[in-house]
């Protein structure tokens, strides 16, 4: 799940960032409103948490141009400013949520985690697949009643798959959902994420599919499956 994070306190944006790391979240983190308005512009974040008092642009003007745009990403605003009618102004605006600085990291946690369940096409706390069923509330895997054992990249890549069965993603699609933007990462790394999960996958019956020049999917299963996925060899190329 990727969030942007804009902050122009380099103190508190870097605990934030690191705290939400740990989350299990990809984050990237601008320091003005005018990045902001461009990041927001150029990519596509599950959420951004915007500070108000912003150099360049203030975070009003951010969220405001966002809402112009028609883009849905959520908005969490994480503002010094506690009075009530700058709450009721920043909601009528278009955020989400609005929480008061210092905020307790649990909440805010919490807090991120319901507005992007809110945000989905579907919020489902679960997803099934067959035999494989995801928990997205407690981001856990098994199949059946097995649990899975992933590494909290692992989990991404794989709840990003989920969430788009039947449907191929490429590699970049997948590389924005799992790294920040100042990380530099090249699609091996994605090879090999996908590689350590079919390892997983692969001994129940459950295929990531390659895609030659295009990228990879998570096949659905059809009525006839029973649950019990495919045989077919997940690394085979396959015709778009």
């Amino acid at each position: 799940m990727r969030l942007l994070l804009v902050e122009d306190d380099c103190l508190l944006a870097d605990g934030l960032t690191q705290a939400l790391k740990s989350a299990g979240f990809v984050v990237d983190w601008v320091k003005n409103g005018r990045d902001a308005d461009r990041w927001l512009t150029d990519q596509e974040y599950e959420l951004a948490i915007l500070d108000l008092g912003l150099p360049g642009l203030d975070g009003t003007t951010v969220l405001a141009r966002l809402r112009e745009r028609r883009q849905r990403t959520p908005v969490l605003i994480l503002s010094a400013r506690e009075a009530l009618e700058e709450r009721v102004k920043m909601l009528d605006l278009g955020a989400d949520d609005y929480l008061v600085k210092p905020v307790a990291l649990s909440e805010l946690v919490a807090r991120i985690r319901a507005l992007i369940r809110r945000g989905r096409a579907a919020p489902e706390p679960e997803l099934r697949l067959g035999r494989l069923r995801l928990d997205t509330v407690g981001r856990r895997a098994f199949v059946d009643d097995t649990p899975l054992e992933l590494t909290a990249r692992e989990w991404a890549a794989l709840e990003f798959l989920a969430s788009r069965a039947g449907r191929i993603v490429s590699k970049e699609q997948i590389m924005q959902s799992l790294y920040g933007g100042d990380e530099d990462i090249t699609p091996n790394a994605v090879e090999k994420f996908i590689s350590r999960l079919r390892t997983k996958l692969d001994p129940e019956g459950i295929p990531i599919r390659t895609v030659r020049g295009l990228g990879y999917y998570l096949e659905k299963p059809t009525d006839a499956d029973h649950g019990e996925g495919v045989s077919a060899s997940p690394d085979a190329d396959l015709a778009p």
